[in-house]
């Protein structure tokens, strides 16, 4: 069972799984990528139990997924399968989905991907500004999505770079 676009409200608070691309989708791959996750989710399941879920492309980078554990929880296998079928994203169109070790940053109204070594050496050295706002794509919520995804540099995680 899938949640609408419109069902998502800040009321509910969703488990939230993030998979930051390297780089913006081109539009025919965030069609495609549309048309393959929304058949998954149509079919998605816990121990046969269909999931509540739902999914958005953040930025035309970031895939989110969301998932109404109040009604039924994901569990292991169905954990798995989600990571099967971005796997198979993954490799189709080289998104680097998996590779935690990059930062993604709005600077001057664009969202850029840099290693995550590449990002704190110029914000070291002065390459790249603290007037910038940083993605955060550890939260596993809804309403933490909401709210603190896109955050200033100074309130970002980004904040302890020296």
């Amino acid at each position: 069972m899938k949640i609408e676009e419109s069902d998502i409200v800040e009321a509910n608070d969703y488990r939230v799984i993030i998979y930051p691309a390297s780089r913006p989708l081109a539009t025919v791959e965030a069609k495609k990528i549309t048309e393959k996750l929304y058949d998954f989710l149509a079919t998605w399941a816990a121990h046969g139990k269909p999931l509540s879920s739902s999914f958005k492309i953040e930025k035309n980078q970031f895939i989110v997924i969301c998932v109404d554990e109040e009604k039924e929880m994901a569990s292991g296998c169905s954990i798995d399968a989600l990571g099967k079928i971005m796997r198979e994203i993954d490799d189709e169109y080289q998104l680097g989905l998996f590779d935690r070790m990059k930062a993604s940053f709005v600077e001057n109204g664009e969202v850029k991907t840099l290693k995550l070594i590449d990002f704190k050496s110029k914000i070291r050295n002065g390459e790249i500004s603290r007037d910038i706002d940083v993605f955060d794509f550890s939260k596993n919520t809804y309403l933490e999505f909401l709210g603190n995804f896109l955050l200033p540099f100074e309130r970002s995680w980004a904040s302890v770079i020296k």
